[in-house]
């Protein structure tokens, strides 16, 4: 496709005053026409000249992996195998997740030659989507005519969610290193993990007795082991209608991510075992147990897709999968919020159906605007209306927190914004008293 240029279009603008010398000479029109007619011949041939787009080869190398807030690098090679130097402006979009459209950008590539580019990518929000196109617009060498072509540039990319800020990634490192003074303690028993050998004394269980050790030392033997410290960490985020709400502008379902992803991290340092289960009105995602970077790796793939819907959510049916699916004890943590006091009876009982074998932890996010408009001083009945509704989601909310308390989950109800912060530190004290 041939089109104009901008210079193209300056250029006709300073002949229009030629239409002057229509008041002076009956050849005024004629030679405004001429001039016209001139200059868009020029831009035709000039088109013509400009390096067909079709012999533009275009590489490019780009992550299918990004997180938020850390910028990303993709690499183009341009090859140009016309027989003059092509100067292109290019228009690109790219998956929505990194950016969409992007600002048009002008490359000249030299006759016969190549052109690396890079660009810098940043991801604008956490999911995964695919697509991307390229228009390709060549300029000829007067700069007044220009070729377009199009083509598609495949690009599936994924985005992951923010890793835990600096902060509370320090406290971790904290926790898992020994404190001067502090002295872990071993609790020895029955478990699968062996601690040392020892002398067999009268008591001991028979059956721990080493008798290739006892054979080589020469005197009875027996294996001692140390309680099993590893233990497992199930985070069950509500994907329902009540997580589609914003507090500040952000999506609860946001918030709800972030605190998966910092316990996550947290349980990943202490080498426990992690999963994760997404539900709304059924089960959405579901990833089991696992310890170490591949674990943590399908946690945080499951978190960069997971999105609210407008369903109400299904709590037995998620917890009764949960409990089919995992029967050693786990840390079980709910992430959501709760708004009235039948939805927390439903919660309250789908939990109860996985105890006394899991500790249920429930992290329910609590909305500040909710807290301000409950104490706004009402100036119109607008106000004042507003202000009764937000008492009365206070009141219900206080009744359905009080409930699960009673029923024993520990219910941490947090701002959204300090919500992964509350519950490491709640993770971390059970993991000091030994309550897993």
């Amino acid at each position: 496709m041939i089109l104009p240029t901008r210079r193209l279009a300056i250029a006709l603008a300073c002949a229009a005053p030629l239409a002057l010398l229509g008041y002076v000479t009956p050849w005024g029109l004629d030679i405004l026409l001429a001039a016209d007619a001139l200059l868009l011949g020029l831009a035709y041939a000039d088109a013509l000249l400009a390096v067909d787009p079709s012999r533009i080869d275009l590489t490019r190398e780009a992550p299918s992996s990004l997180s938020i807030g850390r910028p990303g690098a993709a690499q183009y090679r341009w090859k140009n195998a016309g027989p003059r130097d092509a100067r292109l402006v290019i228009r690109e979009s790219w998956p929505v997740v990194i950016g969409g459209p992007q600002q048009p950008r002008a490359l000249r590539v030299a006759a016969g030659g190549t052109l690396a580019e890079n660009l810098t990518i940043a991801p604008v929000r956490r999911g995964r989507d695919s697509g991307g196109t390229l228009s390709m617009r060549s300029v000829g060498p007067l700069g007044l005519g220009m070729r377009q072509g199009q083509r598609a540039v495949p690009w599936e990319v994924t985005v992951m969610p923010a890793l835990p800020a600096s902060r509370l990634r320090a406290t971790i490192g904290r926790s898992t290193r020994r404190q001067p003074g502090v002295h872990r303690m071993r609790r020895l028993g029955a478990g699968q993990s062996f601690e040392r050998l020892r002398d067999w004394v009268p008591g001991d269980d028979i059956r721990a007795i080493d008798w290739k050790a006892t054979a080589r030392r020469r005197k009875p033997t027996t294996r001692q082991y140390e309680e099993e410290r590893r233990q497992q960490v199930l985070l069950v985020l509500d994907a329902g209608r009540l997580m589609a709400a914003e507090s500040g502008g952000v999506p609860m379902m946001e918030y709800a991510v972030r605190a998966a992803v910092d316990l996550a991290f947290a349980a990943y340092h202490h080498d426990d075992d992690v999963g994760v289960l997404v539900f709304g009105a059924g089960v959405e995602h579901y990833v089991a147990p696992q310890r170490g970077r591949r674990g943590l790796h399908g946690i945080m793939e499951v978190l960069a897709i997971a999105q609210p819907t407008l369903d109400e959510p299904d709590y037995p049916g998620a917890f009764r999968y949960l409990a089919m699916r995992n029967r050693k004890r786990a840390l079980t943590v709910f992430i959501g919020d709760l708004i009235d006091r039948g939805a927390s009876e439903a919660l309250v009982a789908a939990v109860g159906s996985l105890r006394p074998r899991h500790l249920p932890l429930a992290v329910t996010l609590r909305n500040p605007e909710i807290d301000a408009a409950a104490v706004r001083r009402s100036t119109n009945p607008q106000e004042a209306w507003r202000r009764a509704a937000a008492e009365e989601l206070l009141a219900a909310r206080g009744g359905a927190v009080a409930l699960m308390r009673r029923s024993g989950i520990v219910v941490l109800d947090t701002p959204p914004a300090r919500a992964g912060e509350a519950a490491v530190t709640a993770y971390l004290e059970m993991k000091r008293r030994g309550r897993l």
